[in-house]
């Protein structure tokens, strides 16, 4: 099990950019594969992006492609999110995971541990 805090949220203008961490506690951070999600006013959480235990691997959803970045420092135990070019809809609460599966997973059910969440809010 890991505990996860994120930070880095905030508020931007459509177009700027936010970098969201990750920090990861505990000695094992490296075994697991890591996603972000988010959950907008009204909406269900979604998938936005995964890295593999070794970040030999990434997926972004179809949403973020081309704008988001997901990366990871294992000697820091820290996943993050780079954000480019914001759109409204990018609102939301945003959520890192933890999968002990080491491999990209884009749904909730293969992820085991979750941060308590950062808000990210994109005004027009």
């Amino acid at each position: 099990q890991v505990q996860l805090v994120e930070s880095g949220g905030g508020l931007v203008q459509a177009g700027g950019s936010l970098r969201l961490s990750c920090a990861a506690s505990g000695r094992t951070f490296s075994r697991y594969a890591m996603g972000w999600f988010r959950q907008a006013p009204g909406k269900e959480r979604e998938f936005v992006a995964a890295i593999s235990r070794s970040a030999g691997s990434t997926y972004n959803a179809d949403s973020v492609k081309g704008r988001f970045t997901i990366s990871r420092d294992n000697t820091k135990n820290t996943v993050y999110l780079q954000m480019n070019s914001l759109k409204p809809e990018d609102t939301a609460v945003y959520y890192c995971a933890a999968s002990k599966w080491g491999v990209v997973v884009t749904t909730e059910a293969g992820y085991n541990d979750w941060g308590q969440g950062t808000q990210v809010t994109v005004s027009s």
